[in-house]
């Protein structure tokens, strides 16, 4: 059998910027081992596999996604890969595109100006102890983290911008936690905020751009900063812009994608 299969850069407006993710529409689910095994052949953050839904339930497809190790249950720039997949390959005639997941339903709409943005869920923190993992992984840690829960990561607050990116986290260490992924944040210099992500456990040591950490940093940070508007930005090698928009109980996170290549997979 063949399938179609997409790479596309997400939160980048050029190639070899913002954050990879493969992108395989199905008429029908593969196997779970059929598609962790896809995900790590492709050895990217994350590859999306999607299938067509009637709407009756509110989704126009139901997505997944997987790292070369495990299933997460939420994941924004392998939604927005998505999304611009079905938009300009697949002959999607609406601008709006509806996926039941995981994590409930999540909208993606098309800007006049060919931005996508993604409606997420207002992801809620627990403050407590920093993990002593955390600690020991990472130089300058506070005393306390936030805990989120359903998204199974710790947000880590420095205190600038220039301490997000000098961070040199012990990978070795952060693997210890699992599947728990670390956020590190601060105010920004060059945007209203800034952020960089660690997930050793579930194969990325390092991701370039990571949408969903964004339904935890814009309600601290619209706190905080007192607005509802905001721009951030993840400061990995690759770096991504994210204009954000806390609304209630949801989150707006907006970015764009570059198209890199297209194919297909041989499966026997």
């Amino acid at each position: 059998m063949n399938y179609p299969i997409y790479q596309v850069d997400a939160f980048a407006s050029e190639i070899f910027k913002g954050n990879p993710a493969a992108v395989m529409p199905l008429e029908a689910w593969l196997p779970d081992d059929t598609m962790q095994a896809l995900a790590a052949e492709n050895n990217l953050a994350e590859t999306a596999f999607f299938v067509r839904e009637s709407g009756t339930n509110g989704a126009d497809f139901h997505i997944r996604w997987f790292t070369p190790s495990v299933e997460v249950p939420l994941c924004g720039h392998a939604t927005l890969a998505s999304a611009w997949v079905i938009f300009n390959k697949l002959g999607w005639q609406s601008d709006e595109i509806r996926f039941g997941s995981r994590s409930g339903i999540l909208g993606v709409h098309q800007t006049p100006d060919n931005w996508l943005v993604l409606d997420f869920p207002n992801l809620k923190t627990e403050e407590q102890n920093t993990p002593p993992i955390i600690s020991q992984a990472l130089d300058s840690t506070p005393a306390t983290a936030f805990y989120v829960p359903n998204d199974t990561n710790y947000m880590v607050v420095l205190e600038n911008e220039a301490a997000v990116k000098a961070a040199q986290p012990d990978m070795r260490k952060l693997k210890q936690l699992g599947n728990q992924g670390v956020i590190i944040t601060a105010p920004g210099d060059t945007a209203d905020f800034v952020s960089r992500y660690f997930a050793p456990g579930s194969g990325i040591d390092e991701d370039p751009v990571t949408g969903s950490i964004h339904s935890v940093l814009v309600p601290y940070w619209a706190e905080k900063l007192g607005k509802t508007k905001l721009e951030a930005r993840q400061l990995s090698a690759r770096g991504g812009l994210l204009r954000c928009e806390l609304k209630g109980d949801r989150v707006a996170i907006a970015g764009q994608v570059a198209f890199y290549m297209e194919g297909t997979v041989h499966l026997e």
